[in-house]
C-alpha cells in the first residue's frame, strides 16, 4: 500500500543525506553511503540536478510521503535511516 505524496519540504535534504544510493551520482562514482551528504546536495540543501537528466534514477524516482519523510525534518532523517537500516 502506497500513501499519498505530499509537497517536498524545501531545505530538508535527509532523502539525500541518511539514505545510502548505490548508483552512481555525478561527482560520486560509486554512490554514497548511508548518513554520508550527497556532493550534489547545495548549502541550502537543495538539489543541484533536480531535474536534470543526470540526476540518478532513484532519485528521481523518490516520492516524499508523509510515512517516509514525516512532518518535520528531523522526523524525515529519523524515518529514513530507520527505513536504511531495516533494508
Amino acid at each position: 500500500m502506497k500513501t499519498a505524496s505530499m509537497a517536498c519540504r524545501l531545505g530538508c535534504g535527509a532523502c539525500c543525506i541518511a539514505p545510502s544510493i548505490s548508483s552512481a551520482i555525478p561527482g560520486m562514482p560509486n554512490g554514497k553511503k548511508a548518513g554520508e551528504r550527497c556532493i550534489q546536495l547545495d548549502e541550502r540543501n537543495l538539489c543541484k540536478l533536480f531535474g536534470d537528466a543526470s540526476r540518478p534514477k532513484v532519485c528521481s524516482d523518490f516520492s516524499a510521503t508523509l510515512d517516509v519523510c514525516g512532518s518535520t525534518n528531523a522526523q524525515a532523517f529519523t524515518l529514513i535511516t530507520e527505513l536504511e537500516q531495516m533494508t
